[in-house]
C-alpha cells in the first residue's frame, strides 16, 4: 500500500509561524485534548483509583484497600481519598501516614464527615 505524500499541504497552515508561535500553539492543542480529562477526573473516580492514589502516598494495599471501603461507605469518595487523608492530616497537623492510620482506628471519622476538611 502507497501513501501519498501530502506533508507540504498538511503543514501549509504552519509554515509561516515562528518557533514561538509553533510553540504556543502546540500547548494551546494540548490544553485543548488534556482540559476535558482534567474536567471528567474531577468528578469522577474509582475505588481502584482512589487505591492507587494512597499507595502512592505511602499506604500499603491492605490499609489502601481498608480506608477506601470505609470512606465509601460513608459517601466519601467522591471527594477523593487522598485529598481526605493529606487535608486531615494538614488540619490536626500529622504526617499524612499517621492521618491514614489514625482513620484506620476508628479515629477522626465524625470531624472528617461533618467538616468535609475544608480547610
Amino acid at each position: 500500500m502507497h501513501r501519498t505524500d501530502d506533508f507540504h499541504q498538511r503543514r501549509a497552515h504552519l509554515k509561516d509561524l515562528s518557533d514561538e508561535e509553533l510553540h504556543a500553539r502546540f500547548w494551546d492543542l494540548a490544553r485543548q485534548v488534556v482540559d476535558p480529562l482534567i474536567a471528567e477526573a474531577r468528578t469522577h473516580t474509582s475505588p481502584s483509583i482512589e487505591r492507587s492514589v494512597l499507595l502512592r502516598m505511602g499506604f500499603s494495599s491492605l490499609e489502601a484497600k481498608a480506608l477506601v471501603e470505609q470512606m465509601g461507605r460513608r459517601g466519601l469518595l467522591r471527594y477523593g481519598a487522598g485529598g481526605l487523608v493529606l487535608k486531615l492530616a494538614q488540619r490536626e497537623e500529622l504526617e499524612v501516614r499517621e492521618a491514614g492510620l489514625a482513620l484506620l482506628e476508628g479515629r477522626y471519622w465524625d470531624s472528617l464527615a461533618q467538616s468535609g476538611l475544608e480547610t
